[in-house]
């Protein structure tokens, strides 16, 4: 059984995608909390909090929670009335100001300030002819609530704002139609899990190739799969081959030696790591065409479920649960009803169970994974506890995740 994380290193940190009109990642959204108790930042605590979200950022990465994309940092008028800024890498971030700010003219003077030295500012759930129109020409991103406001308001606001140099945002998309609207309302950016859904739930054939892939990840998820069954189906693919081959001397195995064969690197790396690994090229050939987004959110998914499944009932379990999370964007990323999606593929009762909405364990560990990426900690605690975990065990499986994650992320992308 995998030892357990050290909880006075427990941050809960989420990120939300900020996509562009084709489906690339723009930024990410980050929400974080020193603990799972806390509710929100107050005025004595909020240096402290702040202290606590660099340290992690320090401790994690950037890179590692963003890829290199900006990060879109909440950021209260205790904050900045504090200069926590200085903190913050100025070229990697986005001071995001909460619509809860009162703005005065010290507000206005600190916006002013931080945008002559290179800052760049987002306000959040911005609403016409309030106050925050004084912060206007300081920012250079606003985002627009498109889900909890009429469109008759946002619309008619996503034009104005849009004529000028500001970026709008569109928040809280949750579906396609909502994303087409907000285009031609002139919003660019937009924030949301709309993309992880399927697009139709029409069922149509497969192309070959992503056919292929299927088939491939459906073989190498076989729970009796073999060294020998292994061998014969990456001989079958060059690409395949090629990456187990590079993936034996990445610096993650720190191997020397030379391999003389497939079936050398198989044996030295392990089934479980070359199913792992297979998995996660075979995803990747899925989404052909798709926004790479939905596989690095099942890549995090299929990693958290993997260490808290560890935890919980050892390695076996780790391993089972590693695929139901990867498998639970599978719907999004073929674009097919999920029932649609798995019916052919090797997965175990508990899995299918899962997928298709099921109660057990594993379902409750899926939905705390979820629940916690999308920064609903309290959800996410009140299920873990539930299966009698420590409530911290969600946001350290997902910080491990997050650095696992970026390591393989070239890797993916590259299927």
């Amino acid at each position: 059984m995998a030892v357990p994380l050290d909880p006075r290193q427990s941050v809960h940190i989420a990120r939300q995608p900020i996509l562009d009109a084709k489906k690339r990642v723009y930024g990410y959204e980050l929400l974080y909390r020193a603990q799972q108790n806390d509710r929100s930042c107050t005025t004595s605590g909020d240096l402290a909090a702040a202290r606590v979200f660099t340290d992690a950022l320090l401790a994690i990465g950037l890179d590692s929670l963003t890829g290199g994309a900006p990060a879109f940092l909440n950021f209260t008028r205790d904050l900045l009335l504090e200069n926590v800024v200085d903190l913050l890498p100025m070229k990697d971030v986005v001071i995001e100001l909460r619509e809860d700010i009162v703005v005065d003219a010290e507000v206005v003077e600190i916006c002013k300030d931080l945008k002559s030295k290179g800052y760049t500012i987002a306000l959040d759930d911005f609403v016409a002819d309030s106050e925050a129109e004084q912060l206007l020409p300081f920012a250079s991103f606003v985002k627009l609530d498109v889900h909890g406001t009429a469109p008759i308001i946002w619309q008619p606001l996503a034009h104005r704002l849009a004529s000028t140099s500001t970026m709008v945002v569109a928040e809280r998309v949750e579906t396609l139609d909502i994303v087409a609207q907000a285009q031609d309302a002139g919003c660019t950016l937009f924030q949301g899990y709309y993309f992880c859904r399927p697009a139709t739930q029409s069922v149509k054939a497969l192309p070959a190739r992503r056919l292929a892939y299927l088939n491939l990840f459906s073989a190498v998820n076989k729970p009796d799969l073999t060294i020998d069954d292994l061998e014969d189906l990456v001989k079958r693919d060059v690409s395949l081959t090629m990456r187990v081959l590079r993936s034996i001397n990445s610096a993650a195995y720190g191997l020397t030696q030379q391999i003389t064969s497939v079936r050398h690197a198989l044996v030295m790396l392990g089934v479980q790591q070359v199913k792992k690994w297979a998995s996660v090229w075979a995803m990747a050939g899925l989404n052909s065409g798709g926004t790479p987004e939905v596989v690095a959110i099942a890549l995090l998914r299929a990693r958290t479920c993997e260490v808290v499944g560890n935890i919980w009932s050892g390695t076996e379990a780790g391993a089972e649960l590693f695929l139901l999370g990867m498998c639970s964007m599978l719907d999004a990323i073929v674009d097919q009803p999920m029932e649609k999606a798995i019916s052919g593929l090797a997965l175990t009762p508990a899995v299918r169970e899962a997928l298709l909405g099921g109660t057990g364990p594993m379902r409750s560990i899926l939905d705390a994974v979820i629940a916690h990426e999308q920064g609903d900690w309290d959800q996410s605690a009140q299920i873990v506890d539930g299966l009698s975990l420590s409530s911290t065990l969600v946001p350290q499986a997902y910080t491990d995740a997050l650095r696992w994650a970026r390591d393989v992320s070239a890797n993916a992308e590259a299927a």
